[in-house]
């Protein structure tokens, strides 16, 4: 892998890990999943699968909340996803102009961010569950509040923000394939 590459990962994972730090008090509200996909969407699978799992094996062993390894690895994993549909959407949108289809991609989007959120919370919950011996029904009510709020805020900022971050990403590589994913 090249030096440059190494820097954008390294650079995103920092950007995720600091960014839920500060916004630790805000429970369920976090950029992390965002810049994880958009960083797959546009520098492909590989480095969104990275950035999610780095960032995770960095925020969750210094995690504000505590550490349980078997929700650590399951987060690290679900967050990957993120990455990983990130750069399949990504090779699917290499020649699409996003000045012209707005509308239509913040719906998209959105509704991205809110499935690929729904399938995470999913996850983490089942584990959570499974890892505290709780059952997973008594999880998912009690943790209901949490999920929708996950879902909300994400399903927003994935709307209101992948368009215009790729679109900015696009400008600083110049419409490469944007430095890393050639692929």
């Amino acid at each position: 892998m090249k030096t440059s590459h190494l820097a954008i990962i390294s650079s995103l994972v920092a950007l995720c890990v600091a960014t839920n730090y500060a916004l630790v008090g805000v429970p369920n509200v976090k950029v992390m999943d965002f810049i994880v996909f958009v960083g797959g969407f546009c520098f492909g699978i590989t480095a969104g699968a990275l950035v999610g799992i780095l960032s995770w094996t960095v925020y969750g062993v210094l995690n504000p909340y505590g550490f349980v390894p078997q929700i650590w690895l399951a987060t690290m994993f679900s967050e990957s996803i993120y990455g990983v549909v990130g750069g399949l959407l990504g090779k699917n949108f290499a020649s699409t102009d996003f000045h012209d289809q707005r509308v239509r991609l913040i719906i998209f989007f959105a509704a991205t961010g809110f499935i690929l959120t729904m399938v995470y919370d999913v996850i983490t919950n089942i584990v959570y569950a499974w890892t505290l011996n709780i059952p997973v029904i008594t999880t998912m009510a009690v943790g209901a509040p949490f999920t929708v709020l996950h879902e909300i805020s994400n399903t927003q900022i994935f709307g209101i923000g992948s368009a215009m971050m790729v679109t900015a990403i696009r400008k600083i590589f110049q419409g490469e394939r944007f430095g890393i994913s050639s692929k």
